[in-house]
């Protein structure tokens, strides 16, 4: 329950019972869950009245259903305001907690997640989660208290420049300096969040304009109107790529994250199945194709299947959606898709040629362009020989592994077991190393939006308040399921109280290895096996510490525990860790060195 509805007196609680219980009812996560945005007008609310009013006013007028933060003094105006509002507060265990949950809530969403913290330490602590979403380019908007604008550059008690701080990882920024425009600085930043393309957004409030008396009710989340985003590519280009493809004897469809963010995964499918073509995807685009159709090559990239590096080694026409080519995509660029003419679509002007050069430029929506490019396709290619090489290299270059029964745990088994464990809907969350490798290779992602993890960033520690986040924008019957290491679990787990408090329902397997794995990993290729400060060697027993923070807690030591184990805890309903230890010598391969070829992957050790 939360505090504004365990607030009321009970001299209130008896004259008020039925509204007690409507306050109590929408209070609970579920319950809001089920309510569906918030409409709010000038006519159904009391004034605006002060700066802070306005801007928890330009959120309701949003549609905003939660925000994640944790409270301090410079912000504390904004929220007292909130205490009077429909909009549900998760009060988070630290603020990076914060900005990785609204991450998260804006990528199952689609919808910016709402940050808040304090100045100084409360805002600097956002600024990795804020890095991230920029990275990713997902919405979310952060709302920072400052302290009083004439304490500003005094060195103040925890003053920071944070717009400073921030503009560089920031989509759009602000500081707020007047009482009459706060609310506006607010929903502009909403309407920049998730529009072109999404990333995050920040308003810095100092305490005299939050605090300051106002009646000026914000305007309607929209953008300015210098803010101009191009949703039709150009139309001569279209023609070109479209006789391209038809002429294209090995053409490969690669899907980035922009197609789940542009809702471009349906038109994209449709494309892919009509004509034929292989379809390869980045990691950011994990569900934008399903992973089980005999089209899909999987994901590329320096850990990407053989199968998929293998066919955008040798297209000779690449159709890349809603990707910026970054390093760990693309290995060295000379050796990138060497053979082939690129067609690119983008909504960002600024990606186009900037790592790949692109052929074909297509900017704009990907939704509206490659429906563009559906339109000006006329016949398939004639790709019979190709997508039966494709076929081939999927058998010689198998995915499967060895898990023999006197070894320990395999990582890839107990990720394989999850997923079979759950629906196709089920969201993953990760944080970064090893474990986010196995998930990306060894579940079967069919959906858009059920992938979600720092990728650019490769922030560890993103898993568990990423499942938070997760779980308040999914819907009730999916499950979310954190894949996490031991490493990153460690850097957020004191996470696990506010899955607790707020009864979420969500199951975290900790792939225990007692090792900053991926690093483990590389020291034992490039560092001649020195593990300089990657072996933890002892862990606390996770499955006792979810249980001391009230959570259930399961462990797994060998393959006859892992299917009931995880039954188990999937269908606890609540939070719940499994400590599964697997084999600390496991890898993560295939594996491209960094900046090298992508169709020389190593499958093993000796072969880097």
């Amino acid at each position: 329950m939360s505090e504004r509805a365990a607030s009321v007196t009970p001299t209130e609680a008896d004259e008020q019972d039925d509204d007690q219980e409507q306050i109590t009812d929408s209070a609970a996560p579920d319950a809001a869950a089920d309510t569906g945005p918030a409409e709010t007008t000038d006519s159904e609310s009391a004034p605006v009245t002060t700066g802070a009013e306005a801007v928890i006013r330009a959120l309701e007028n949003a549609g905003v259903e939660y925000a994640f933060g944790v409270q301090g003094g410079a912000i504390m105006p904004v929220y007292d305001a909130l205490y009077d509002s429909e909009i549900y507060h998760v009060t988070m265990a630290h603020e990076q907690g914060a900005a990785h949950a609204a991450d998260a809530y804006g990528i199952v969403s689609g919808e910016p997640g709402i940050c808040l913290a304090t100045s100084g330490p409360g805002a600097t602590n956002l600024v990795t989660g804020i890095a991230d979403a920029d990275m990713d380019s997902d919405p979310m908007v952060a709302l920072t208290g400052q302290v009083p604008t004439e304490f500003v550059g005094n060195d103040a008690f925890q003053e920071t420049d944070t717009t400073g701080v921030t503009t560089p990882v920031t989509k759009d920024n602000t500081f707020a300096s007047d009482s009459d425009r706060v609310g506006t600085d607010v929903s502009e930043a909403f309407a920049l969040a998730r529009e072109g393309r999404p990333g995050p957004t920040l308003v810095d409030l100092p305490k005299d304009i939050t605090n300051g008396e106002t009646d000026a009710e914000p305007d309607a989340p929209t953008t300015p109107d210098t803010y101009q985003v191009q949703e039709r590519a150009d139309p001569e280009i279209v023609a070109e790529a479209a006789e391209r493809i038809e002429n294209s004897a090995r053409p490969a469809l690669l899907l980035g994250g922009g197609v789940i963010k542009g809702e471009a995964s349906e038109v994209c499918r449709e494309f892919a199945i009509e004509h034929e073509i292989p379809v390869v995807t980045t990691m950011p685009g994990l569900g934008a194709f399903p992973e089980d159709h005999e089209l899909s090559m999987e994901m590329a990239g320096m850990h990407g299947t053989g199968y998929a590096n293998m066919a955008i080694t040798h297209c000779d026409t690449l159709i890349a959606v809603g990707t910026r080519f970054d390093d760990r995509l693309t290995g060295g660029i000379e050796t990138f898709a060497p053979d082939a003419e690129v067609i690119h679509v983008d909504i960002d002007p600024a990606e186009i040629s900037k790592n790949i050069h692109a052929d074909y430029p297509l900017v704009g929506d990907a939704d509206t362009a490659v429906s563009q490019l559906a339109e000006a396709v006329d016949s398939s290619p004639e790709a019979t020989k190709w997508r039966a090489q494709c076929q081939q290299w999927k058998s010689d270059y198998s995915m499967a592994y060895d898990a023999p029964d006197d070894a320990p745990v395999q990582p890839e088994f107990v990720v394989e077991a999850l997923d079979e464990a759950t629906s196709d809907e089920a969201i993953v969350t990760t944080g970064v190393g090893q474990h986010q490798m196995w998930a990306c290779q060894y579940w079967t992602f069919t959906e858009p939006r059920t992938w979600v993890s720092s990728h650019g960033l490769g922030a560890m520690g993103y898993g568990l308040p990423s499942a938070i986040g997760a779980r308040l924008a999914a819907d009730d019957d999916q499950e979310v399921i954190c894949v996490d290491g031991d490493g990153s679990f460690l850097m957020t787990l004191q996470g696990l109280s506010v899955a607790v408090r707020e009864e979420l329902d969500i199951t975290v397997a900790v792939l225990n290895n007692e090792y900053i794995g991926m690093v483990r990993q590389w020291q034992d290729a490039f560092f001649e096996g020195r593990h300089a400060a990657s072996d933890y060697g002892w862990m606390p027993e996770f499955d006792k510490l979810a249980e001391a923070f009230g959570a259930q807690g399961f462990r797994i030591d060998d393959y006859d525990e892992v299917a009931d184990t995880i039954e188990a805890a999937v269908d606890y309903d609540g939070p719940s860790v499994i400590d599964v230890h697997i084999d600390p010598e496991a890898n993560v391969y295939p594996m491209v060195p960094s900046g090298g070829d992508n169709g020389q992957f190593a499958l093993t050790e000796d072969q880097l």
